[in-house]
């Protein structure tokens, strides 16, 4: 890939993990706020984002295995292993506590990071994924047939032949969007790395066995005996066309100590390409809130 697309105040690192050259995105001084993006995103998801946050927070914008300007390398997506490479990043950068601002694959990461890890996270402000907790409702079968990319990506072969091609990519970043959220760089700089063919390959592992691997989860119950100490707020974009009812997606009431859920007007699935002040707004209004 080419140089990194500027952004004012940010530097750029790349920090040595077990078995991992990852990439990282940085900006500001304070405590610092560990940020992981969705697909097919990587750091420049966080761009609108980092203005806002890096005034009074340390803001470190890692590129996840197989995303962005960190390697891509064959095996290793699983939950399990982006998990280890977040919290070795924690170790490497002497990080014992972060907060987290997470969205889609990079929210069942920051779960589980609260929920394996709850002594690294202050607080926690998600969105693109939902909670753990959720109990199925037979409401929700009317939105599925929206997310039959998902299946498209996870078959081997299909999937990184979709993704190389770029068609699939982009029409998920705009087809849900507010019109003016992206830039055409925007959209080339998310669409772009996806051509390589390990990058390919990658998205659909990841497909496979983290995004469609949680769903399984959630649906065994594996968090059934898991409880959520980590302050968390969890926005919804009021216009994502997949988008559930806040009644049908409770289910954390007793697994959760502060779990608050927020529907936010203006967005859909990229809350922050498209309401990146509401994603600001509220990771203020909770850093302050526990500080």
């Amino acid at each position: 890939m080419d140089g990194f697309p500027a952004l004012d105040g940010v530097t750029h690192r790349f920090v040595e993990v077990p078995g991992l050259r990852m990439h990282v995105a940085e900006a500001g001084s304070g405590p610092p706020v560990l940020l992981l993006h969705g697909f097919p995103q990587h750091w420049w998801e966080w761009r609108k984002v980092v203005p806002g946050l890096a005034d009074g927070h340390r803001v470190l914008c890692p590129d996840l295995r197989g995303a962005g300007w960190t390697a891509a390398p064959a095996g290793g997506y699983t939950r399990e292993q982006l998990l280890a490479d977040v919290v070795a990043l924690l170790d490497a950068l002497d990080l014992d506590r972060v907060d987290l601002v997470t969205h889609d694959y990079g929210a069942i990461l920051g779960f589980a990071l609260c929920l394996e890890h709850p002594d690294c996270v202050g607080s926690h402000v998600t969105f693109g994924a939902g909670h753990p907790f959720v109990r199925f409702h037979p409401r929700m079968l009317g939105v599925l047939w929206r997310l039959w990319f998902q299946e498209v990506i996870a078959t081997p072969g299909l999937g990184p032949w979709t993704l190389r091609s770029g068609r699939l990519p982009r029409h998920l970043l705009v087809s849900p969007t507010v019109p003016d959220a992206w830039t055409e760089q925007d959209l080339e700089l998310f669409v772009a790395p996806l051509r390589d063919p390990a990058r390919a390959r990658a998205g659909s592992a990841l497909y496979r066995n983290v995004i469609l691997g949680e769903v399984a989860r959630i649906s065994r119950g594996a968090y059934r005996d898991a409880h959520l100490t980590t302050p968390t707020v969890v926005l919804y974009g009021a216009d994502d066309p997949a988008g559930l009812p806040l009644e049908l997606l409770g289910g954390h009431e007793d697994r959760a100590d502060d779990l608050r859920q927020e529907l936010v007007p203006g967005a859909g699935h990229f809350v922050a390409d498209e309401r990146p002040d509401a994603v600001v707004d509220h990771a203020r209004a909770l850093f302050a809130s526990r500080g």
